[in-house]
C-alpha cells in the first residue's frame, strides 16, 4: 500500500511538493484554509479589473519547465510564458530614467548613458554576479545544504575553495560602492535585496547573485497573469491523483515522541504517514505545533522577520502610459528608507514605489481605455504599528511622488481600490507579522538559518515555501517543493523498504 502525506497549504511550494510525491507513487492530500490554490501567487477580479496578488515577475523559467520533464508532462500544455524585453523601467527624482534589460551589454551600455559609470565597470560587475550564481546555486539553490552529501562532492569543494569569490563578508551596499561611483546605479543594485525582504546595508553581497538571474537569465510574464501559474500546477496535481481539500484548516500537527503522525482538520484527527508544512515557518511552529518544546521553534522566533508590504490595487482611467510591465520610483535617501523601515518599523518618508500593470501585456486584466496598477511599497514587519495612519501617510505620499516624477495627477483617475497591508498579508497567507519572506537575510549566516526543508527534531515532518530552504520568490519556492520531495521519496521509500 502505498503511503500516504498531508501537505499543509496549497501555494506553489507545496504544490510543487505534492506533484513531485505523488509522481513518485506516494498519495497525497493538500489541506488549504482558503477556497483556491496558489496561496501569495492568487489573484482577484474587481469592477471588470483582474489583479495577480502577491509575486509579479517570473525568472528562472527552467525550474517550472523541470518540474513538469520531471513528471513526463509538457509545459506548453498549461502555461505560455513570453520573455519581458524590458525587465523594469527605473526612475528617479531628478528626471533620469534607466531601463533595464534581459541583456547584460544592453543593460552596460544603458547604464553608461544614464549615468557617470562606465560601461566596462558594469559589464565587470554583472560578470561578478554571474559568477556568485555559477558557485552557489548548485549547493544553496537546488540542493538540500542541511544534508552533509551536498557539500560531498568537487564542485562543492571548489565553492569552499573560493569562499570569497561569492563575497559573503561585504554588505551589498559595500560591493556595489566598490565597482560604481554613481549614486543611482549603486541604488539600483542595492535595490535586489528587496527581493527576499532585506536591507542592502547589511545583507550579504553574496545576494548580488540575484541580479544575475534577472539581468542574465531574464525576466518573464505568463499569458493569463503570474495566476496562471498557480491554476497550472493546480491542474498538474490533480491529473498527478493529488487530493486538493479547500475550505480545510488544518489545526495542528499531530505526533507522539519525536515523530508526526497525522494531522487536525476543522476538528477531525486524520493519520499520515508524512506532513509537509508548506505554511509559514514560524506559524507552524507556534500554532500547529504549539504542544512542542523545539529549539528549532525557539531559534527562528529570535530571527528578524523580512520586510512585508503595502499594496495599493487601482483600477485606472489611464489609456497607455508610458510606465513598462514593471517600473520604479526610486527615493532620494535609501539609508533612512530602510533605517525606517527595519530599526524605526514604520512606512518610509519617502518610499521606494514599484508599479506593476499586467494590463500592458495581458489587454483582457483591464477594460478598454483603462490600466490595473498594482502599486506597491515595502512596509517594515507587524510591531504594534497604527496601520490605519501609516496607510493614509503612505498613500499621500505615494500620491505625491507618482505626480512629481511622473506627471500623472491620479486624483480623479483611480475608478477602483483595493489595499492590503500587513495586517491584511499575515491574514490572507498566514506570514508570521506579515513578514513575505520569512526571515531577512540581514546577516552573513541568515541562508543556514533558513529553515530546512527536512526537520531535525520530528521525523517525517517537512517544510517548504517562501519562509523555508532556500527561500522566496517563484523558482525558490518551487526549489523549497522540489527539495522536500526529494527528501521525502529518499526517507519515507527507504523506511518503508526497511
Amino acid at each position: 500500500m502505498a503511503k500516504k502525506g498531508a501537505i499543509i497549504g496549497s501555494g506553489l511550494g507545496g504544490l510543487s511538493a505534492a506533484i513531485r510525491s505523488a509522481h513518485s507513487g506516494f498519495k497525497v492530500d493538500v489541506f488549504e484554509e482558503n477556497s483556491n490554490a496558489g496561496g501569495k501567487a492568487n489573484q482577484f477580479l474587481v469592477d471588470g479589473f483582474r489583479f495577480d496578488l502577491g509575486p509579479s515577475l517570473l525568472t528562472m523559467p527552467f525550474v517550472i519547465q523541470n518540474l513538469f520533464d520531471d513528471v513526463d508532462e509538457k509545459l506548453e500544455d498549461y502555461l505560455t510564458l513570453r520573455k519581458l524585453d524590458v525587465i523594469c523601467k527605473y526612475y528617479y527624482s531628478d528626471g533620469t530614467i534607466i531601463n533595464v534589460y534581459p541583456d547584460p551589454e544592453k543593460t552596460a551600455t544603458e547604464i553608461a548613458k544614464k549615468t557617470y559609470d562606465k560601461k566596462l565597470s558594469v559589464t565587470k560587475y554583472l560578470k561578478y554576479c554571474k559568477k556568485i550564481y555559477d558557485l552557489t546555486s548548485e549547493l544553496f539553490l537546488f540542493k538540500d545544504f542541511s544534508d552533509p552529501k551536498t557539500f560531498l562532492n568537487f564542485k562543492a569543494l571548489k565553492t569552499l575553495l573560493q569562499i570569497n569569490k561569492i563575497d559573503p563578508f561585504r554588505s551589498m551596499h559595500q560591493a556595489n560602492s566598490s565597482f560604481f561611483h554613481d549614486p543611482k546605479t549603486i541604488q539600483l543594485f542595492d535595490r535586489y535585496a528587496t527581493y527576499n525582504g532585506s536591507n542592502p546595508y547589511k545583507a550579504p553581497a553574496t545576494l548580488n547573485i540575484i541580479q544575475h538571474v534577472e539581468i542574465g537569465l531574464g525576466g518573464f510574464v505568463p499569458e493569463g497573469g503570474i495566476y496562471s501559474i498557480s491554476k497550472a500546477l493546480h491542474n498538474l496535481a490533480i491529473k498527478k491523483g493529488v487530493n486538493i481539500h479547500f475550505n480545510s484548516k488544518v489545526e495542528k500537527i499531530i505526533s507522539e515522541k519525536n515523530s508526526v503522525n497525522g494531522i487536525r482538520v476543522n476538528g477531525n484527527d486524520l493519520e499520515y504517514d508524512f506532513v509537509v508544512s508548506n505554511a509559514d515557518v514560524n506559524k507552524t511552529y507556534k500554532e500547529l505545533l504549539e504542544d512542542k518544546k523545539l529549539k528549532s521553534a525557539v531559534k527562528y522566533s529570535k530571527l528578524t522577520p523580512s520586510t512585508s508590504a503595502l499594496v495599493f490595487y487601482w483600477g485606472m482611467k489611464v489609456d497607455d502610459s508610458d510606465l513598462e510591465i514593471h517600473n520604479i520610483l526610486f527615493s532620494e535617501n535609501y539609508k533612512k528608507e530602510f533605517s525606517q523601515l527595519f530599526e524605526e518599523k514604520r512606512c518610509p518618508d519617502d518610499p521606494t514605489i514599484y508599479i506593476y500593470i499586467s494590463s500592458k501585456y495581458n489587454n483582457e486584466d483591464a477594460p478598454e481605455g483603462y490600466e490595473n496598477w498594482y502599486v506597491m511599497i515595502n512596509a517594515p514587519y507587524i510591531e504594534e504599528q497604527n496601520w490605519e495612519e501609516e496607510i493614509a501617510f503612505a498613500k499621500k505620499n505615494i500620491l505625491d511622488k507618482i505626480k512629481s516624477i511622473l506627471g500623472i495627477d491620479l486624483s480623479n483617475k483611480i475608478v477602483t481600490e483595493k489595499i492590503v497591508s500587513p495586517v491584511d498579508i499575515e491574514r490572507l497567507t498566514g506570514s508570521d507579522k506579515g513578514s513575505l519572506y520569512g526571515i531577512s537575510s540581514n546577516s552573513r549566516n541568515a541562508a543556514f538559518l533558513r529553515q530546512a526543508n527536512k526537520s531535525k527534531e520530528l521525523n517525517h515532518l517537512y517544510f517548504c515555501g517562501g519562509s523555508a530552504h532556500p527561500g522566496g520568490g517563484i523558482p525558490l519556492v518551487l526549489l523549497s517543493g522540489k527539495i522536500a520531495a526529494e527528501s521525502i521519496i529518499k526517507t519515507e521509500k527507504l523506511l518503508a523498504d526497511n
